[in-house]
């Protein structure tokens, strides 16, 4: 026995406008009247009602006298189409303004340590006078993949950005340089000037999230036939201070943060020759495209930017 199988053809995508169309000629049971509701012309109205007749199969309006009468299918349609034209607005038309103080989310922000201890405790302050439906989750910054960004796993990365991609969102939040650091009563803070030589004699923790052991400093002492010696390599500046709090030893830090506050350690004046190899650095919010044009998303980034402006004002 053969068997007969009927192919069907796939079946375009249908043209929303239609659905608004159907709306307002159900609605108002005229051509005319539909026409004036959703600025069209008399003509125009006509031929979407004649497509409209088309794609459904059904007359859906017929002429009773002077007026148009809905078929039994266009009643049935009356009851749906309402919510459905509705729905399609609401879909397409531009996100309403959010009401901030209702709002419940979470953000994941990607920050290093010491960005985290220096401004997290006035954002998080500020996000919860705000905003007290918000939790704020900080993600260590190990990982400079942005990938993590185009997956929708954390909102934000902030930090210095040497390298980002044409695609990804960047704003700056504020400017920072790196300073020596070492203890209160360290020998070297009696001099008011230190030369190469007495830099590179001091013992040295190196800050790397990669574990390395040389950097630019290393290069500019090697040009002055100078080597400094490394004791230790840590990921974060918190982290360096803690030894340098409790050593003769001595780091390179954020300016800033040791200027929110570091009990036991003073600045270094480094060596022209040195410090002249320490670019500014700047400080930035990433973020994927889609996110964007979000209203919660881009009232974090504010808060973000005043947070830190805030706190860069305060130091």
């Amino acid at each position: 026995m053969e068997r007969h199988v009927l192919a069907l053809a796939p079946m375009a995508d249908p043209d929303l406008n239609l659905l608004i169309a159907l709306d307002a000629l159900l609605a108002e049971g005229s051509v005319v009247k539909a026409a004036r509701r959703l600025g069209l012309s008399d003509s125009a109205m006509s031929r979407t009602l004649a497509r409209l007749r088309e794609v459904t199969g059904d007359p859906l309006l017929v002429r009773a006298g002077r007026g148009l009468v809905p078929t039994p299918r266009a009643i049935q349609l009356r009851e749906r189409v309402p919510g459905l034209a509705e729905e399609v607005r609401a879909v397409l038309r531009p996100a309403e303004a959010i009401d901030i103080a209702r709002l419940e989310r979470s953000f994941t922000l990607r920050a290093s340590e010491s960005f985290i201890e220096v401004y997290a405790a006035r954002l998080v302050g500020r996000v919860a006078a705000e905003a007290p439906g918000v939790l704020l989750r900080f993600a260590p910054r190990g990982n400079r993949d942005a990938q993590a960004l185009r997956d929708g796993l954390i909102d934000l990365d902030i930090g210095v950005h040497s390298e980002t991609t044409p695609e990804l969102k960047v704003q700056s939040l504020l400017r920072d340089r790196l300073v020596a650091a070492v203890r209160e009563g360290h020998p070297l803070t009696r001099l008011e000037t230190v030369t190469p030589e007495q830099y590179a004699a001091c013992g040295h923790v190196l800050t790397s999230r990669r574990g390395l052991v040389r950097d630019r400093v290393d290069e500019a002492l090697a040009a002055l036939g100078l080597a400094r010696k490394v004791v230790a390599v840590v990921p974060s500046f918190p982290a360096a201070l803690a030894i340098v709090r409790a050593s003769d030893l001595t780091a390179l830090v954020s300016e800033r943060q040791l200027a929110a506050g570091v009990a036991g350690v003073r600045t270094l004046p480094l060596p022209i020759a040195l410090a002249i190899v320490l670019d500014e650095v700047v400080v930035t919010q990433m973020w994927h495209p889609r996110q964007d044009a979000d209203p919660a998303h881009r009232w974090l980034r504010g808060v973000v930017l005043g947070a830190c402006r805030e706190a860069a004002g305060a130091a």
